[in-house]
């Protein structure tokens, strides 16, 4: 069995709003959604792997010490959505009380997850507007220690490929067998993904078809095991992927690449 820490994919909507004065707005009502609920379901359907869903809130305001206890209890991680400042700050940054009475210094978590992966672990990268380049680059992957893991090349500026009418996912002529009876050539259009290059090393199982951009590649680091998959695996890009029948099972086959 393995044990899944899925970080990300999370959202809280607050409102509406009413505004019933020029001095009074009222928000009537809050949801949390948890948009990680197909993928999360999808490694559990095997009845062999445990998931633990986060909010990146909750990553973001681990203390030191904490994010290094679920290295050394899960085998697997997945980021999905979630910028790279979630790595680089922390609420501890902004004690005041603790300013100028020594050096303020914290362990780098994208150090300690390179460092982890390499060390024989597995890890997964999901496309989003928060992921990799993301939009208007506020995803920064590429800006971090992370770069050293991901399996595929961040652009320097926003990678967000976007249209309505959707574009099909197209396995690689070397890679068609590589999910078995899966037709990957069957999966349906995806209504957006990060645009990327292909890293020397690294295996491309699924393209874009209408533009030849990687969307599914994965590889070793070392000891460790890595995937990156450019789109999301959830709404909204994935309004369509997250219905499809082999859904569950591709997420499975991808796990097995990694595991």
């Amino acid at each position: 069995m393995a044990k899944i820490y899925y970080v990300g994919d999370w959202a809280v909507l607050m409102g509406p709003v009413f505004a019933e004065s020029p001095f009074n707005y009222e928000y009537k009502g809050i949801d949390i959604f948890n948009y990680g609920e197909w993928l999360m379901k999808a490694f559990q359907s095997s009845n062999e792997h445990y998931v633990k869903s986060v909010p990146a809130w909750d990553f973001y305001k681990m203390g030191p010490g904490e994010y290094e206890k679920v290295l050394e209890e899960f085998d697997v991680v997945v980021f999905s959505d979630i910028e790279a400042k979630n790595f680089q700050l922390a609420p501890n940054f902004f004690d005041r009380d603790k300013m100028g009475k020594g050096i303020l210094t914290m362990p780098d978590r994208c150090r300690l997850t390179n460092d982890w992966v390499k060390s024989g672990k597995s890890i997964m990268f999901m496309g989003g507007w928060l992921s990799f380049s993301g939009e208007i680059g506020k995803g920064g992957w590429g800006r971090t220690r992370l770069k050293e893991i991901i399996p595929v090349e961040c652009l320097e500026t926003d990678d967000l490929v976007e249209s309505t009418e959707g574009f099909f996912p197209v396995a690689d002529k070397n890679r068609e067998q590589t999910f078995g009876s899966i037709n990957l050539n069957e999966m349906p259009p995806i209504l957006g993904y990060n645009q990327t290059k292909e890293r020397e090393g690294f295996d491309t199982i699924l393209r874009i078809k209408e533009t030849g951009d990687p969307l599914l590649v994965y590889g070793e680091i070392e000891k460790g095991k890595v995937l990156a998959y450019m789109s999301d695996p959830a709404p909204h890009w994935g309004c369509n992927f997250v219905y499809w029948e082999h859904y569950n099972a591709f997420w499975l086959k991808c796990l097995d690449l990694i595991l």
